[in-house]
């Protein structure tokens, strides 16, 4: 879709983040969210502060958002090929799906740090944060790829979770609803039961990559359960500010913005880590 970047030479924390959505290259890009990361860390609060300079970004030239390389191949969700981990090629494209998942969540973390203005300091810290943890999971999944005999783009994905993005540009509250607290939540739900299949691999060829997938799964679901609950954060206090009822909210924005219906089975016990209220749960399974 196109947006607007500004033409000066990047300098605050928001416009650099801009700078690193606009990165197609994906090693690229990953380096330039932990290298953000890495800065944030090494200044002190007021310091920080002023880099995360609050006016809006001028649009000053056009750009494409985000950066992405040649590949993959992005078709319809129902385009993606089953993924069985129980050959080598099966557990690669299985692993690919997950990695362009991260992948587009360090653009997600990106996005929501450029684009809105006038948050409180903590909303651009966390949302780095995010970013760079995104990128080491994408990292993580890239390494186990290649030494599967692939690498990200070998495998078509789909964009959904972009669209969404999209979908939500010109609301933070919107955003927070849709992309940390439901779309990114589903991976809550999922991670386990992609590990426990990945458990019962036990071909030779695949068993060694197979058990490292599980180990990586369990460093990533526990990142994003902070994840998750940075978004829960946002959506009350936005909600808050706004004097709106956040599970009645809720609906009114799925229904808006067409959200997917999620579907059980529910990892209960890690949503509530993130920050779901037991009203939030029993919605889940309402009508």
């Amino acid at each position: 879709m196109p947006l607007t970047v500004p033409a000066k030479t990047p300098a605050s924390l928001r416009e650099q983040a801009l700078e690193a959505l606009c990165t197609a290259d994906p090693t690229a890009k990953a380096a330039a969210a932990q290298a953000l990361w890495a800065r944030w860390r090494a200044l002190g609060a007021q310091d920080g502060a002023a880099w995360a300079a609050q006016a809006p970004i001028a649009p000053l030239a056009s750009a494409t958002l985000p950066g992405r390389p040649a590949r993959p191949e992005l078709v319809p969700p129902q385009a993606v090929a089953q993924r069985s981990p129980f050959t080598r090629d099966g557990l690669a494209a299985l692993l690919h799906a997950i990695a362009h998942i991260e992948f587009n969540a360090i653009d997600l973390a990106l996005d929501a740090l450029w684009r809105f203005p006038g948050l409180p300091l903590d909303f651009y810290r966390q949302w780095l944060q995010v970013a760079h943890e995104e990128a080491t999971h994408f990292g993580l999944l890239r390494e186990l790829l290649q030494a599967l005999g692939h690498d990200y783009g070998d495998f078509p994905a789909h964009n959904g979770l972009w669209e969404m993005c999209v979908k939500t540009q010109h609301d933070p509250l919107a955003r927070m609803a849709l992309v940390p607290r439901t779309l990114e939540a589903r991976g809550l739900d999922a991670t386990p039961l992609i590990q426990s299949r990945l458990r019962q691999v036990t071909a030779r060829e695949v068993k060694q990559e197979a058990q490292r997938a599980v180990e990586i799964l369990d460093t990533i679901l526990r990142d994003e359960i902070g994840h998750v609950a940075v978004g829960n954060r946002w959506y009350a206090w936005l909600c808050a500010q706004r004097g709106l009822e956040p599970v009645a909210h809720y609906r009114v924005l799925a229904r808006e913005h067409a959200a997917p219906r999620l579907r059980p089975p529910f990892n209960d016990t890690a949503r509530r880590a993130a920050g779901f209220t037991q009203a939030e749960l029993d919605a889940l399974l309402g009508p």
